[in-house]
């Protein structure tokens, strides 16, 4: 958990500030993974803290909280249309 933390810290991924008036936080939880070889050797421990996204409402903290992802498979089918439209 401190790793993960530590990394969280190093790579900027949140800014600490007060919580308006009349909000309430979003709260988090940690899910622990065993890593582990092919042959089903534990290889590492991980955890990862995670935001409680059932408790977000719709027009009020959901766009401001989560992040766009993209999937890879996604940017390259656009890439592939790009080419054959010659865009």
């Amino acid at each position: 958990m401190i790793e993960e933390l530590c990394a969280l810290e190093k790579t900027h991924t949140w800014d600490l500030v007060d919580l308006p008036t009349g909000k309430t936080p979003i709260g988090c939880k940690w899910v622990y993974k065993n890593k582990t070889h092919s042959d089903g050797s534990v290889e590492r421990h991980k955890a990862r803290m995670v935001a409680k996204g059932y408790t977000h409402e719709y027009d009020i903290n959901y766009e401001d909280s989560l992040a766009p992802v993209a999937w890879l498979t996604s940017v390259r089918s656009l890439l592939v249309v790009a080419v054959i439209k010659h865009w």
